[in-house]
């Protein structure tokens, strides 16, 4: 008999967006004819750029010309993608990095979960609560302790410092899925917290391009010395729309002092054959103009669907986190309820589609995720919805 994953096995029977999409499917079945506004999963609804579009259909055509054909690329992806990112996601914010520090990849979610694969097997993971599955379910595949870091409306959802020692420390910055971003002051406590115990940052940067209030960083290398101690992941997901095309990019500075920039390197080479080219020449126009400022358009269509919600949340008299720097609303449930009690009753009641906080860990429990990435009409009619109470 095969030995099997024990750890693997021993994890929830269901991942929460299955399980949300299970009462909605039952939902449905009963009610076939009614209107289901969903506002749950953090999939995007608009269209990719025209200018992405036109690189994604030119660079296929290449691959169907002998003089123009590629096969594998290089695994940390092509300088022409690397090159881009730098300047356009990096350089503004005053960011120096060289290509070897930058590292292409067919999803933020892919690369979080892996960075825990270059760590020994006793390591110990630091991860917030509530906070994104793939962090914990990760850790827990590979049978790791997890210390976790409980966040408190009393604090604005902003985790606590470790009280025991741990090796490597996940923040979200957006956070997915209270929206909170951090200060330059809170960042720099991490930062600082990590170059005095010897701890790896691990940073998700995938919202932003959402962040619109001053005094918040967009990349964890804006803090002194984060380079020696961080790494982290970027993604075209939701600033571009590639959830469907699948890019992203995850900087490991050479400067890092656990060495993690060569050791990424060689489990990149063991690991993939790298993203797809036609995939890397659009993700390349969403950086360049005039890609760049159709896919911001985007953005700022997706936050105006984040302010409508606020609105109407705050008018119903609900309680609300985020919706400012992140495309997510933190809602705490009326009236002592849990999570996947409300989701049930907006479900039943009001035919919309949230998230349950309790999916996100111990600490969401009281709280729903509403996401913003719905159509204008959809999030105008949940806004309606919601703020009847």
């Amino acid at each position: 008999m095969a030995a099997v994953n024990a750890h693997l096995a021993a994890m929830y029977e269901s991942y929460l967006f299955s399980e949300v999409d299970r009462r909605v499917q039952a939902y449905r079945a009963e009610n076939p004819q009614k209107r289901l506004l969903r506002l749950g999963i953090g999939d995007v609804s608009r269209p990719l750029a025209p200018a992405v579009v036109d690189a994604l259909v030119g660079a296929a055509e290449e691959m169907g010309q002998a003089q123009s054909f590629r096969g594998y690329g290089p695994t940390r992806g092509y300088p022409f993608l690397l090159q881009a990112i730098i300047e356009r996601e990096y350089e503004p914010v005053g960011v120096k990095l060289s290509q070897e520090d930058v590292f292409v990849s067919d999803g933020a979610k892919t690369d979080m979960a892996a960075l825990q694969e270059l760590f020994a097997p006793d390591a110990v993971a630091a991860v917030c609560d509530p906070v994104y599955p793939v962090y914990t379910d990760a850790n827990r595949m590979a049978g790791r302790k997890i210390v976790l870091l409980p966040c408190s409306q009393e604090d604005g959802f902003c985790p606590p410092l470790p009280r025991e020692r741990v090796d490597f420390l996940y923040l979200c910055s957006p956070n997915n899925p209270t929206g909170a971003a951090l200060t330059y002051a809170q960042a720099a406590r991490f930062v600082d917290y990590a170059l005095e115990n010897g701890v790896a940052l691990l940073f998700d940067a995938a919202y932003s391009a959402y962040i619109s209030e001053s005094g918040r960083p967009k990349s964890i290398f804006e803090i002194q010395g984060a380079k020696e101690v961080a790494v982290e992941t970027g993604s075209f997901s939701k600033s571009a729309g590639f959830t469907g095309l699948r890019c992203a990019w995850t900087v490991v500075p050479r400067e890092n002092r656990f060495g993690l920039n060569a050791l990424w390197a060689r489990r990149a080479a063991a690991k993939m054959n790298g993203v797809s080219y036609p995939v890397q020449r659009a993700a390349q126009a969403a950086l360049e103009t005039p890609g760049w400022e159709q896919s911001r358009e985007n953005v700022r269509y997706y936050m105006e669907n984040a302010k409508i919600l606020l609105g109407a949340a705050e008018k119903a008299g609900f309680c609300t986190w985020g919706g400012k720097d992140a495309p997510y609303l933190w809602v705490k449930c009326p009236d002592g309820m849990s999570g996947w009690e409300w989701f049930d009753v907006l479900l039943q009641n009001k035919g919309m589609i949230c998230t349950p906080g309790e999916g996100f860990g111990s600490c969401g429990k009281g709280f729903v995720r509403f996401s913003a990435f719905a159509s204008r009409e959809e999030t105008q009619e949940a806004a309606a919805r919601l703020s009847e109470g």
